[in-house]
């Protein structure tokens, strides 16, 4: 038995002394030669290393490496893909013959890398990798059998301890682009005691002067490995965003992860210009703080968000968002519940009277305005089929400028290139309303299908807020429904077919007294004034579009001792105007159901021209044949010449033209009729 001991003893020695003599034996030249040359067999690439090459076999196999740079192939700004100041690895000798991998250390030094993308396209972290050489041939001349000591059964298990990376830079050239990005600063640290505890990844970089914290932890790396799921931790922090995930992360096929997400950011001006170098090209207060909270799950190409809480500066809204990427277009589904959603903040600021940003006011055009016109380029519907679309959008209120809208609810489906948007519901100004628009891209061109109901709206205060109009007081009712495809802007308003009605109940008509223009038509065009007023009880009509044409035959103003009748066109590829208007004073006190046929003094009005160069003028021919020119021959006639002498003629008497005025029952001035 003792000389057993003795044997065993004298054994270990000679191991111990062989794996302490190991080193000597193996010149770190022939290493440094062998790494070298398999480097280029496998890569093409020239391999450096300048500094010394140390070998260690005691206590832990190791080796270290100074100076050492991989090449890039000609053609790349850069010499070197990756330059390495050292290269520090050891491994536990004990273990690693028992098939276990411990690392004591992995230190990497002032590692630089650097990738390339040439202006041809080309990647320099793309190696041309030899041809693959025949199989040996064995003495019979059949093909060697493969080795099945190939290490197959792979190592039981990994320790990772002091896993560094040192100082480290990576950088990114697109040489297409003609832009570079560099990373620096990165320090990274690694523990993993064995598969069966947890990873965790620590470590900083800096990324356009700003530092970004790093972090990871996984709580079982080999049920990852092994396809199964482990909880996981990442996070993200920086000046100017922070991310957060807690959740599990799943391996396999198809790897996922599911868990709370939390997303924030101060300010997303400061995060943009971070990020890309330029402040936001956007007028406006709006986009400064930025959050996001909810649970997210990702399998594959296949992401949702559920529980979403997103806050947007004084916005904050709920939602749920899916997006599945695995088919031939993206596919989106969603909801988003918004309690107050105000534009302004994103809008450009409203210029004060007299400002011009440093420029005159446009002067104010003379003769005729230029005229716009539709366009013939084709349209473009590409972006119809880029993904299908299934969005419901709920609003408790929406602010652009100064329009104020109620509870609304839009639902929108994108569906290879058909899209509908159905507004369910509509708050707007003390009405409510309903509607449809199906855009459809699925053909050449564009297909538009709209129909749009309102009833209630308080005229006055919308139109106020929309366009500063305060001349039309009343309750508005609108019912549109219109249809129309084309290839072209032009095309697609020269189709447009369909029809409605819109009416105006107990309201005014500001800044004109139409009653007033029977008695003076020159004062109730020229004199004006913000006290002028039309009362009516009811104002609307029906009109039809047939082919880009809107006909209106049967507008109608009934108001006591006042009718008003309209007739005519809206050319919508011309983008003219021809329009009719008769008002009546009549001998009745009916409003709203009171007869339009009632006998009176009409003056008819003429609105016709470009829509940007409208005219409006009285209808001076047809008032003097009709019912007012024989008013004023029953009332002159005999005195004065009748309408000779309106007309500024002689008559009969002799009388001028002023002494006609004076003494006529109807105040009318001749020089108010004809603009002298």
């Amino acid at each position: 038995m003792k000389k057993l001991f003795v044997a065993v003893a004298v054994v270990l020695v000679l191991l111990i002394g062989a794996v302490v003599a190991l080193p000597s034996l193996v010149p770190a030249d022939k290493i440094k030669d062998e790494v070298v040359a398999q480097v280029k067999a496998a890569t093409g690439r020239d391999l450096t290393i300048a500094g010394k090459v140390s070998v260690s076999a005691f206590p832990s196999l190791g080796v270290e490496v100074n100076n050492i740079a991989l090449s890039n192939p000609a053609g790349f700004s850069t010499k070197d893909l990756v330059r390495l100041g050292a290269l520090d690895v050891k491994l536990k000798l004990m273990p690693l013959l028992s098939g276990r991998v411990e690392v004591d250390s992995f230190v990497l030094v002032d590692p630089v890398i650097t990738l390339e993308v040439d202006r041809k396209g080309k990647a320099n972290w793309v190696f041309d990798t030899p041809a693959a050489k025949p199989a040996a041939k064995a003495e019979t001349g059949k093909d060697a059998a493969p080795s099945s000591s190939g290490g197959g059964a792979g190592l039981g298990d990994v320790v990772l301890g002091d896993v560094r990376i040192q100082n480290g830079k990576l950088s990114y050239i697109d040489g297409p682009a003609g832009t570079r990005e560099d990373v620096d600063g990165i320090n990274l640290a690694v523990s993993l005691k064995s598969l069966d505890d947890p990873l965790t990844v620590k470590g900083a970089l800096t990324w356009r002067a700003k530092a970004i914290d790093l972090g990871l932890n996984l709580a079982k790396p080999r049920a990852l490995m092994d396809g199964k799921t482990s909880n996981a931790d990442i996070m993200v922090n920086s000046e100017t965003v922070k991310l957060s995930f807690k959740g599990e992360a799943s391996g396999g096929a198809v790897p996922g992860a599911k868990g709370a997400l939390e997303l924030s950011v101060p300010s997303i001006r400061n995060l943009v210009q971070w990020t890309t170098g330029k402040p936001l090209a956007m007028e406006g207060s709006g986009l400064g703080p930025f959050s996001l909270t909810g649970q997210l799950a990702a399998q594959g190409a296949k992401v949702a968000l559920s529980q979403a809480n997103i806050g947007l500066d004084a916005i904050k809204a709920k939602g749920d968002f899916n997006v599945d990427a695995s088919g031939s277009r993206p596919a989106l589904k969603g909801k988003l519940d918004v309690d107050a959603l105000d534009l302004n903040p994103y809008l450009p600021p409203e210029k004060a009277a007299g400002q011009g940003g440093g420029s005159s006011p446009a002067p104010a055009p003379t003769g005729k305005a230029a005229k716009s016109d539709w366009s013939d380029d084709a349209i473009d519907a590409a972006g119809l089929k880029a993904a299908d679309v299934d969005f419901a959008l709920s609003l408790g209120s929406l602010t652009v400028k100064k329009i104020k809208v109620g509870k609304s609810a839009l639902h929108v489906v994108l569906n290879n290139g058909r899209m509908t948007a159905d507004l369910t519901e509509l708050a707007l100004y003390k009405g409510a309303g309903k509607g449809r628009v199906v855009l459809d891209g699925s053909q050449p061109g564009i297909g538009l299908d709209a129909s749009f109901n309102l009833k209630g709206l308080q005229a006055e205060p919308f139109l106020t807020d929309a366009a500063d109009f305060t001349r039309l007081e009343g309750t508005g009712n609108f019912d549109i429904q219109v249809a129309g495809r084309g290839r072209t802007e032009r095309q697609l308003v020269s189709s447009l077919n369909g029809n409605g009605a819109v009416s105006f109940l107990n309201g005014a008509i500001k800044g004109i007294n139409l009653a007033e223009m029977v008695r003076n038509v020159g004062s109730a065009f020229t004199g004006g004034g913000g006290s002028q007023k039309t009362d009516f009880a009811e104002l609307g009509g029906t009109f039809t579009i047939t082919n880009g044409i809107v006909k209106n035959q049967d507008l109608a103003l009934k108001s006591p001792l006042l009718r008003v009748e309209g007739k005519g066109t809206v050319e919508l590829p011309p983008r003219t105007v021809h329009y009719r208007v008769e008002p009546k004073a009549v001998a009745s006190l009916e409003g709203q159901g009171g007869k339009a046929d009632v006998g009176g003094i009409q003056v008819p009005v003429i609105v016709e021209g470009p829509w940007d160069n409208l005219s409006y003028r009285p209808d001076l021919e047809a008032m003097l044949k009709g019912q007012a020119g024989k008013a004023v021959n029953d009332a002159i006639g005999g005195k004065a010449g009748g309408l000779g002498g309106l007309l500024g003629g002689s008559g009969s008497s002799g009388s001028s033209g002023t002494d006609q005025q004076k003494t006529s029952p109807l105040p009318i001035n001749p020089g108010g009729l004809f603009g002298r």
